[in-house]
């Protein structure tokens, strides 16, 4: 049960975040935004990401991951509302800045929820569980094109739905409460008091093979987050596809990713090789986007999704973004729980967020240049050639991505390795 309610947060924290992208033709057509004005709306989430996450940890750490995810939700969904309330992109960017200080700290605070009730046990799967719920919310609001296409006549309703979304993280925060409070007097949860304050100077004392994952983390995500917050509008101007067509094909991403999360978290419980699998991730992730932008499209093929809808789309992006999706699963499934076995137990809540913190400046980052690179080159249906220098960045980042997980699995394989390799859950039991 803990783990569903808090996996319910999560699903309506990922649709708000991710029920902007299949609206940003609609708001360079109907409010005249450019591409780098779309940046700033994915990078104003996370400077208020940045600003709140080291302090979110500490709140974790010290106040109780019930009361944190509570909260957040509850600044979600004013997030959400001062977001679609107005036509005026200031009070949209600073809804989105509202979104990053409540929707990065609650994934923080679910994070150390999961790794409090199932260290030792299934974690991995647990948390596949947890993401592949999650991203279930990114495919629903990918889905929204065509099940609620009604509503995409202008750039504001779809983002009216993202608003009552949001009430389903709020509800879901309030039950774990609930679920916790009445478990604190059945089971050994640890206590608030007895965690480690977060002091910079401690940050020092995390080893490398944490940091190589927080590198891992911050260039993953830097590539594959910024790709999905474009994906939908690439996907219409570059290979002509229809709104309800490019949704259902970005949907595939989060789809791949919601199959084979849990089974990935399962196998690695069962087997280790932690390190191994995020070097391996991150080999195949290197090719994707060159694949997207130089290979011929292939056949037409047809995709259908029962009760959503169908579409038409290119063999190779349908390949490619399935592969995206799979590593999309592997590299988070295994990344996100190692973190539970290199740090001490009573500093996850900070660890989780420093991590995130750092993440978050890389996502900061891409979605501007990746804009200005868009705006700079013209990108656009008459000249495709356009979208070309940011699919060369999204490899570069790939591949520090790949040099970073090596570094991680050569550390591993020494005497200062943390048994990311070897533990699995019967050596743990």
């Amino acid at each position: 049960m803990v783990l569903l309610f808090v996996s319910l947060a999560m699903f309506g924290n990922y649709y708000i975040y991710d029920s902007l992208w299949p609206i940003v033709d609609l708001l360079r057509e109907q409010r005249g935004f450019s591409y780098q004005q779309i940046g700033w709306l994915s990078t104003a989430y996370n400077v208020a990401a940045l600003l709140v996450l080291l302090a979110g940890g500490y709140l974790i750490d010290r106040w109780g991951t019930k009361r944190a995810i509570t909260l957040f939700a509850l600044i979600c969904l004013f997030a959400a509302i001062v977001t679609a309330w107005s036509p005026n992109f200031e009070m949209m960017l600073a809804g989105r800045f509202l979104l990053g200080l409540g929707a990065e700290p609650l994934i923080v605070a679910a994070t150390t929820v999961l790794a409090k009730w199932f260290k030792g046990k299934e974690l991995s799967f647990a948390f596949g569980i947890n993401l592949s719920i999650a991203r279930l919310g990114s495919t629903a609001a990918d889905w929204s094109t065509g099940f609620a296409s009604p509503l995409y006549a202008n750039w504001q309703d779809p983002l009216w739905l993202a608003t009552a979304v949001a009430g389903i993280s709020v509800s879901a925060a309030i039950l774990y409460w609930i679920l916790e409070r009445r478990a604190e007097g059945r089971y050994s949860l640890g206590v608030a008091e007895n965690n480690e304050k977060l002091e910079f100077k401690g940050l020092y004392s995390f080893s490398a093979s944490y940091w190589y994952v927080v590198a891992l983390c911050v260039v993953f995500y830097a590539t594959v987050f910024p790709f999905r917050s474009f994906a939908i509008d690439y996907f219409q101007q570059a290979h002509g596809l229809d709104r309800e067509a490019a949704g259902i094909l970005s949907s595939i991403l989060p789809v791949s990713a919601i199959i084979a999360t849990p089974l990935f978290g399962l196998w690695v419980d069962r087997i280790g090789k932690r390190a191994l699998f995020m070097a391996a991730g991150s080999l195949v992730l290197l090719p994707l986007f060159l694949i997207v932008t130089y290979a011929p499209a292939g056949p037409l093929v047809g995709i259908s999704i029962p009760l959503i809808g169908s579409a038409v789309v290119p063999l190779t992006l349908l390949l490619v973004i399935t592969v995206l999706g799979i590593v999309f699963s592997l590299i988070p499934a295994v990344m996100w729980p190692s973190v539970a076995y290199i740090v001490d137990g009573r500093r996850l809540g900070s660890a989780y967020a420093l991590m995130t913190f750092c993440q978050q400046i890389g996502w900061a980052i891409v979605p501007l240049t990746i804009g200005f690179l868009n705006d700079r080159f013209l990108a656009g249906p008459e000249n495709i050639a356009g979208y070309t220098p940011g699919m060369w960045l999204y490899t570069a980042l790939a591949s520090l991505g790949l040099y970073f997980s090596y570094k991680l699995w050569r550390t591993e394989q020494g005497p200062t390795g943390h048994g990311l390799d070897s533990i699995t859950s019967k050596s743990a039991g």
